[in-house]
């Protein structure tokens, strides 16, 4: 192996968190699809404030050239996961890595040897850092940007995860629909009420789903404390029969349209550009559609379909005229039939990776 490489473990100590997210400004450059994350918030999923670290544990590592940090990769032992699916497999996350095989190549083997001296059989990623948070490696579609808490990363990946013998496991599908086209809304001050509503529906509907972990009610609230800010009234709603809730729909403005200059930094001037959205003056262009559940028993009924045409229409007053589904397993069959007859076309895929250890 070359010399000149080293892979050093960090901690989730504010500093070395810190220096582990500013990994990606040296991939990406002035790539002009990547939208930095915005770093205060994506801090917070590597804090002990996150409920995630109550059933899970994760290691961090870095790989530096010649003194510079050019990658970076996450460990994560989801104990949860391995209860409910019975399995035996750490999760890799949260990997960037300039196009450098012998680099990459480290960081892989060391995550490998950590899951290896955890007793796992398997891993699977990427997960940044579960199936409830962004995952999925983009694996086409590289010429257009990514929507709101979904995944991006240069073409180079595939080579590079498919170079340390990864196979794939399971395709994540992004459906874009047109909206330029002739139940109850959850609102922000009902949302916290609602919360337990919204728990019951998504961990009934998606139950048999692969991948699928239900989610603790510390989780639920972790997530509505940080999509909250981000709620545009008439994109969320619930499908009610009398009082049994039995169907969620969660959607989004695709804040990465006016983020994309701030860099993943809010003191900069350009953040005068985002104050009219963060106010709800203006709103961007696109949404993402990021829930659609529904309970076995009341599938098929139109309640999908119901919706998402209620939630499109909103949107498509407020100016939006185009809206991403995603992500949908490859095998959810019923899904696609209903994004594509409402106009929905399959134009990207995020893959799920696997390998023994």
């Amino acid at each position: 192996m070359s010399s000149d490489i080293q892979v050093v473990p960090l901690s989730r100590s504010p500093r070395d968190v810190m220096r582990f997210l500013k990994v990606s400004y040296g991939v990406y450059g002035n790539d002009p699809n990547w939208v930095a994350p915005l770093l205060m918030d994506l801090k917070k999923v590597f804090t002990d404030a996150n409920p995630l670290f109550q059933h899970a544990e994760m290691q961090l590592w870095i790989a530096t050239r010649g003194g510079r940090d050019v990658g970076r990769i996450a460990g994560i032992l989801d104990h949860n996961h391995n209860r409910a699916a019975k399995d035996q497999a750490a999760f890799l996350g949260f990997y960037e890595c300039e196009d450098d095989a012998e680099a990459s190549r480290q960081l892989f083997a060391k995550a490998l040897g950590w899951a290896r001296e955890k007793g796992m059989k398997r891993v699977l990623g990427p997960m940044n850092p579960t199936t409830n948070d962004e995952c999925g490696l983009l694996v086409d579609a590289f010429d257009s940007a990514p929507v709101i808490m979904m995944t991006y990363n240069p073409r180079y990946y595939v080579k590079l995860v498919e170079a340390e013998g990864f196979r794939k496991a399971k395709d994540l599908l992004a459906f874009n629909m047109d909206l330029n086209l002739a139940f109850r809304a959850v609102r922000r001050k009902t949302l916290t009420d609602d919360l337990a509503r919204i728990k019951e529906i998504y961990n009934a509907a998606w139950e048999e789903n692969w991948g699928f972990v239900p989610m603790t009610d510390a989780e639920v609230d972790f997530m509505a404390e940080r999509l909250k800010p981000l709620l545009m009234e008439g994109l969320i709603w619930l499908a009610e029969a009398g009082t049994e809730p039995v169907g969620f729909l969660l959607a989004l403005p695709d804040y990465n349209v006016p983020l994309k200059p701030l860099r993943g930094r809010l003191l900069t001037p350009k953040i005068l550009g985002f104050i009219p959205y963060l106010l709800g003056w203006k709103c961007p262009p696109r949404t993402r559609v990021i829930t659609l559940g529904v309970k076995a028993q009341y599938r098929n009924k139109g309640l999908e379909s119901a919706m998402l045409i209620e939630g499109l229409k909103v949107g498509f007053d407020a100016g939006v005229r185009e809206s991403e589904a995603s992500w949908i397993l490859e095998d959810n069959e019923a899904m696609c039939r209903v994004l594509e007859a409402i106009g929905g076309v399959r134009y990207k895929t995020y893959r799920i990776y696997e390998r023994d250890v």
